[in-house]
C-alpha cells in the first residue's frame, strides 16, 4: 500500500488513509485504507462498498470518524475506480460482485467477521453477501439501500434482449474533457444528482489522463442494461435471511423514502433498524456528513 494522504501525529488517533490492492484470482480490486493509531485489535475490520458509477472517495466524508474504531478498507468494485475491469466478452453481473467480496474477505481478512457499509450498489452487494455468508458478518449498514431492484418475472425475456443489444452494440468512445471541473459538471446531473464539490470529491479516482484531458476510467460496460434481474421476490428472500443486526440508513430526500414495497423489504430483515437522516442519495457524501457518520458510528460500537 502506499500513502497518498496522511496525518502528521497519530497520538492524536488521526487516521492514515493508503492506497490498497488485493488481488484475487481472475481480478484486482483496489480501493483506500484508513487506520488509527488506537484502535483495537479485537474490533472487526470494516469493509465499505460504493454505488454505482462511484468509487472509493464516496467514503471521504465518513471514513475517518468510523476509521476510529477499525481498521478501515474502501474497496472500488470491478470496473470502478482504480480496480481491474472484467475480460472481454463479460459483464457486470450483480453476483459477480458478490464473489468478488466473499473472495476478498476470504484471502485478505482470513475469512473471519467483518462489518459492512455500503451504499446504494454497495448496499445491495453487501446484503446479498451476509445473507450468502452470514458467518463472516458481524453488523451490516446499508446507506439509501434495501435490497436489489427487481423486475417482474413478465420482464425476464425482454431485458435479455435489450441487454444483448447493447453489448453486440457497444459502448462507443469515451469523451474527454479539458480538466477535471468540465467532467464533474457531467456528474452532477443524473439519477442521483451530486453538488459541484461532492463530484470535484469523487471522481478524480473515475478519471485517466488522456491527451491533453480527461476521459472515464470507470468501465463503460457498466452502464450496459443487465442481463437477468431479480424478482421482488427473490430479494425479499435474500433479506429475510440476513442474520447480523443491520441499520438501513434512509436518506430523507433520497431514492427510498417513498417507493413503494420497502415497508415489506424492511419487515423482512430480521435484526433491523430504521434512521432517518437529513439529505439526497448521497447523504454520506453531499453535504453535511456527521448525521450520518453518527448514525453508523453508533450502530458499529454499540452491541
Amino acid at each position: 500500500m502506499h500513502d497518498i494522504a496522511t496525518s502528521p501525529d497519530l497520538r492524536e488517533n488521526k487516521p492514515v488513509v493508503r492506497e490498497a490492492e488485493w488481488p484475487l484470482q481472475h481480478i484486482t480490486l483496489a480501493g483506500l485504507s484508513w487506520s488509527a493509531g488506537d484502535v483495537s485489535s479485537s474490533n472487526p475490520p470494516i469493509i465499505m462498498l460504493h454505488g454505482w458509477l462511484d468509487n472509493s472517495l464516496t467514503f471521504t466524508g465518513i471514513a475517518p470518524e468510523l476509521a476510529q474504531l477499525s481498521s478501515l478498507h474502501a474497496v472500488d468494485m470491478a470496473g470502478h475506480g482504480h480496480s481491474g475491469h472484467r475480460p472481454p466478452g463479460q459483464s457486470y453481473l450483480l453476483m459477480d460482485y458478490v464473489a468478488d467480496i466473499a473472495e476478498l474477505i476470504e484471502e485478505h481478512f482470513n475469512g473471519g467477521k467483518v462489518d459492512i457499509v455500503g451504499h446504494s450498489l454497495g448496499g445491495i452487494v453487501g446484503s446479498l453477501y451476509a445473507s450468502a455468508f452470514p458467518e463472516s458478518v458481524r453488523r451490516l449498514v446499508m446507506i439509501d439501500s434495501l435490497g436489489a431492484l427487481s423486475r417482474p418475472v413478465s420482464d425476464t425475456v425482454p431485458q435479455l434482449r435489450k441487454s444483448i443489444k447493447k453489448r453486440m452494440a457497444g459502448s462507443g468512445k469515451s469523451a474527454v474533457y479539458p480538466d477535471i471541473a468540465a467532467a464533474a459538471k457531467v456528474r452532477e446531473g443524473g439519477l442521483s444528482p451530486l453538488s459541484h464539490e461532492a463530484a470535484l470529491a469523487l471522481i478524480p479516482r473515475n478519471l485517466k489522463a488522456e491527451n491533453d484531458g480527461f476521459s472515464w476510467r470507470t468501465d463503460p460496460r457498466l452502464r450496459h442494461p443487465s442481463q437477468l434481474m431479480m424478482t421482488e421476490e427473490q430479494v425479499v428472500a435474500s433479506l429475510s435471511a440476513i442474520e447480523a443486526p443491520s441499520l438501513f440508513v434512509r436518506a430523507q430526500d433520497g431514492l427510498f423514502i417513498s417507493r413503494a414495497g420497502m415497508d415489506d423489504r424492511a419487515d423482512a430483515v430480521p435484526h433491523l433498524q430504521i434512521v432517518d437522516v437529513p439529505g439526497g442519495h448521497h447523504c454520506h457524501l453531499d453535504g453535511d456528513t456527521r448525521p450520518v457518520a453518527d448514525v453508523v458510528r453508533n450502530f458499529l460500537e454499540n452491541e
